[in-house]
């Protein structure tokens, strides 16, 4: 009788973390002065709502794959690697320019590796839940080096005649390089989708519509405000603590906590709802940049970062929501910052 070989698998490692992180940031920016020629509203009424003073939108050259490469390249560098180095890279956006070849695969070559492509989208939850799965793959021994990058062009999805968020979001990019370690530099993911809800937030028509022909106009994003901020403020201080658990760490061991990046308000009742003492960096990068769904937890990691808020190797909690409605945590030691 024959016997069943035994399967080989790669070497585990004891853990994982954020080697270096880069950021790309349009080089136009949009002050609030300028909207307010496009809409009905005023400056204090947009930093009132979303605490937005300015937000960085894309020019014609600083497509979803520029962008991508550039803040990449910065990671890499940091990190002290060159493309060969990356064994996965996982590119998460919802504003993608092609079903395939994807804009991982343009990524992967872009910087020279012959590793894995994959291109991920859940929204503004995209982010936590490529660096879980990043995570993963290095414990497990499949790659030693993974590239995890948030990009995104919102402008593309804008209705600029819709009041209610053409002034929420910007474009933008964040990459970061993980790699394996003695401990764990990545805790465990709080993840999870509430897809009944899904409609409050989705970018219509649907691919579906525009192959039959049903289609009529652009893709453009819609979004019911008043039901996803109900459904953040409420639901994701449950998540972060659901991380925080998972990880064994206690709100005080955190220096910064790191959102997605979607307005302030909700920032500001998911740090009372965890009871987030206050030496705790809250990134608030939206004032500046604003909602750049999957790019927001990467580039507000960076400004808290840039402005010494905290250091790395200190404890932060990244908590990404949004669209489908998609939740991904997890608590990390923050990254090198590349020069």
């Amino acid at each position: 009788m024959s016997t069943q070989p035994e399967i080989r698998v790669a070497p585990v490692a004891a853990g994982s973390r954020l080697l270096s992180l880069g950021a790309y940031r349009p080089q136009r920016v949009v002050p609030n002065a300028e909207i307010v020629t496009l809409i009905e509203s005023s400056d204090e009424w947009i930093q009132q709502r979303s605490g937005i003073r300015e937000r960085r939108w894309a020019g014609p050259e600083e497509t979803v794959l520029a962008m991508a490469t550039a803040a990449s390249q910065q990671a890499l560098a940091g990190a002290g690697l060159t493309g060969a180095d990356i064994d996965l890279v996982l590119l998460t956006t919802m504003t993608s320019f092609s079903t395939t070849p994807t804009a991982a695969n343009l990524l992967q070559a872009a910087i020279g590796s012959r590793g894995g492509a994959l291109e991920m989208n859940s929204a503004c939850a995209g982010f936590p839940y490529a660096l879980a799965v990043a995570d993963q793959a290095v414990r497990t021994g499949a790659a030693r080096h993974v590239l995890v990058v948030g990009v995104e062009r919102m402008t593309d999805l804008l209705d600029m005649a819709d009041r209610g968020t053409m002034f929420l979001f910007g474009d933008g990019a964040g990459a970061v390089v993980v790699g394996a370690a003695d401990s764990p530099g990545i805790g465990p993911v709080a993840w999870g989708s509430w897809g009944e809800q899904a409609e409050a937030l989705d970018a219509a028509p649907l691919l579906a519509d525009v192959v039959r022909g049903e289609a009529e106009g652009p893709t453009v994003l819609r979004m019911k405000g008043q039901s996803v901020f109900r459904w953040a403020v409420t639901e994701m201080p449950k998540v972060g603590l659901e991380a925080l658990e998972a990880a064994g760490v206690k709100a005080e061991q955190l220096a910064a906590f790191v959102p997605h990046q979607a307005n302030t308000r909700i920032i500001d009742a998911m740090v009372k709802g965890m009871g987030l003492p206050e030496h705790v960096a809250v990134a608030d990068d939206v004032r500046w940049t604003g909602n750049t769904s999957a790019a927001s937890i990467p580039l507000a990691m960076e400004r808290v970062l840039r402005e010494g808020r905290a250091q790395p190797g200190d404890l932060a909690l990244l908590v990404g929501f949004g669209g489908g409605l998609s939740h991904a945590a997890q608590v990390v030691a923050l990254p090198a910052l590349a020069s």
